[in-house]
């Protein structure tokens, strides 16, 4: 079929179309993952680990403490491991769920034609975009219970609400998916992948108040750090991190899942339009 702009096509901005069977390809992503899983494991929490001890216990020795904005007014100085494993843990929930829903979600879709032979079964695609998404998340919300075990072992925190924590980090994985899969939806190769990493995921790295403070930054720079989903993901663990509760917990939680929400339609919509060509 010719390309036609997605405008003269409204079906394909139409309302999901998803029933359970996204779970049959959910748990097929599953077993396969189950022969990898180990060096999965460690691949994805090994990195995060050594940003952990080379600046959390490297800098930190250097930096000491950090003055962070309290909920209910006021500051407080946190110990840099602290600060930058809390902000870090964000940060490994959006790179497993954005690695697994680009690179991993592409090889199914347009190398391996998975996708294609799931087709042959009464699955549509709107399922198998479902299942991506919730697959990237869960290796997401995997990744980050491996790191939160090792920050519990190394007593970097031990506040109960770290369970809080967690669910947040799933949520967190749902929208980074959602995002990452618009890209997939897009590319043509491997190499697209570069311009999603260099011109979002990295500067996002730095200006969402992962590894310092975001009032360190000129004003205008976070007025645009405000509107990054991984800000509001790290606004909502730090506080839990240092056994408090988030301020503005419900308009953080509702920014993410809008994100979630929005960029999953676009990543269906943009996939129907590949499909359809």
């Amino acid at each position: 079929m010719a390309a036609v702009s997605a405008s003269r096509h409204p079906a394909w901005w139409g309302a999901p179309r998803l029933s359970l069977r996204f779970a049959a390809v959910w748990l097929r992503n599953l077993l396969v993952w189950r022969k990898l899983a180990v060096p999965s494991l460690v691949g994805n929490i090994a990195e995060p680990l050594i940003w952990l001890v080379a600046f959390g216990y490297g800098m930190g020795a250097l930096v000491g403490t950090v003055t962070v904005a309290l909920p209910q007014g006021g500051t407080e100085a946190v110990p840099y491991l602290v600060f930058l494993a809390s902000g870090s843990i964000c940060m490994s929930a959006m790179n497993a769920a954005t690695f697994e829903a680009l690179y991993s979600a592409f090889s199914r879709m347009h190398v391996q034609k998975t996708w294609d032979g799931i087709l042959n079964a009464p699955v549509t695609l709107d399922d198998i975009v479902l299942a991506e998404m919730l697959w990237a998340a869960f290796k997401a919300l995997f990744t980050a219970a491996a790191i939160l075990g090792v920050m519990l072992a190394l007593g970097i925190s031990h506040s109960p609400k770290l369970a809080l924590a967690w669910a947040v980090l799933g949520l967190t994985g749902i929208t980074f998916a959602s995002l990452a899969l618009i890209f997939n939806a897009l590319a043509k190769g491997y190499d697209f992948f570069t311009y999603y990493f260099t011109l979002f995921l990295t500067p996002m790295m730095f200006l969402s108040g992962v590894f310092f403070p975001r009032e360190q930054l000129p004003t205008w720079v976070q007025a645009v750090s405000d509107i990054l989903p991984l800000t509001h993901a790290v606004q909502l663990v730090r506080p839990l991190f240092l056994d408090r509760w988030p301020a503005n917990a419900a308009l953080h939680l509702a920014i993410l899942a809008a994100y979630a929400a929005g960029a999953f339609w676009v990543a269906l919509a943009l996939t129907r339009r590949r499909f359809a060509r």
